[in-house]
């Protein structure tokens, strides 16, 4: 990656320019960079890198209703198109919603794609947000990343059970989320992912790797799934072969559905003080080598954020 000077892009039909305050970093934009997204990503190089945003409208585009220039906004870029290591931005405006004052920048920035993901595994479950979610229990992996501390939150606004495996040093954060059990993955405790109280799992936010459907099988309920938010070549053929043989147990391949009633309703949530993000590290953009770095070590607790200088 290197810093270059470009045009500022303009808003099409639609469309809203943004400057931007802060940008987060997931994983999905490194694995771009390594190759893993061929032949879908990158449509074309060179390819400015990041898709959760926030920053302040400066300009709208034809067709567009409810944003105006000055609003702040949080926003989710097109994937295909990228752009958020940048000084201004062009967003979809039904990938962009407003951002009360309550709510800072990189707050904000953090919510598309990992909590977002979190949401739409957590509904996979069957969990609801309105008071109305049956007695469930679920378990969380990896509950100190980008996704899982979301996770975490939500399933405990919904009246689930968590239980939840991350590392040591992770646990009492956990728990200050609102997990009910905590692991240390390193232990065979935790390694063997067992409820402590021996609850079977009706579903599973699956945020790790390199855990087997032979593992998680047993430990669920009857009609436990497994949400399996990063899924191989395995996962899916896994997640077929219980489609087409009826099996009231199943491994669920998920892929982000991003939509607008989804983030407002996160946004809404942040407002409230029902939801956090968790921030593990800020870095301006001339440092944004460093935060790339850093999310691919792999060991940040929470979003690596990117803040652009004004």
């Amino acid at each position: 990656m290197q810093h270059v000077e470009v045009p500022v892009p303009s808003a099409k039909k639609n469309e809203v320019l943004l400057k931007l305050q802060a940008a987060t970093i997931n994983p999905v934009d490194w694995k771009i960079q390594k190759g893993d997204m061929r032949p879908l990503l990158p449509r074309r190089l060179p390819f400015i890198p990041v898709t959760d945003v926030a920053g302040v409208v400066v300009d709208v585009g034809p067709g567009v209703k409810g944003l105006t220039a000055g609003d702040q906004v949080v926003a989710m870029l097109n994937s295909f198109n990228g752009g958020g290591l940048a000084e201004y931005a062009v967003a979809s405006a039904n990938l962009t919603v407003k951002r009360p004052a309550e709510v800072s920048a990189a707050e904000g920035a953090g919510l598309p794609i990992a909590a977002g993901t979190a949401l739409q595994a957590l509904r996979s479950i069957g969990a609801k947000f309105d008071g109305t979610s049956k007695p469930l229990n679920v378990l969380v992996t990896a509950a100190s990343g980008g996704v899982g501390l979301y996770a975490v939150q939500l399933a405990k606004l919904a009246n689930l059970h968590v239980t939840a495996t991350c590392g040591a040093r992770n646990m009492d954060l956990v728990k200050s989320l609102g997990a009910d059990e905590v692991m240390d993955y390193r232990t065979p405790e935790g390694a063997s992912l067992q409820s402590p109280s021996g609850r079977k799992y009706d579903g599973v936010v699956h945020c790790t790797i390199g855990v087997s459907w032979s593992s998680f099988q047993p430990l669920l309920s009857d009609a436990g799934r497994v949400i399996d938010i990063t899924p191989n070549f395995s996962a899916i053929l896994t997640s077929a072969l219980h489609r087409v043989t009826f099996s009231k147990k199943r491994l669920v391949p998920l892929l982000l559905s991003p939509n607008k009633a989804d983030l407002e309703f996160l946004v809404g949530l942040l407002k409230e003080g029902k939801l956090k993000t968790v921030i593990d590290s800020k870095f301006p953009l001339s440092d944004a080598g460093k935060a790339w770095q850093s999310s691919i070590d792999g060991h940040a607790t929470g979003k690596i954020a990117v803040e652009i200088e004004s």
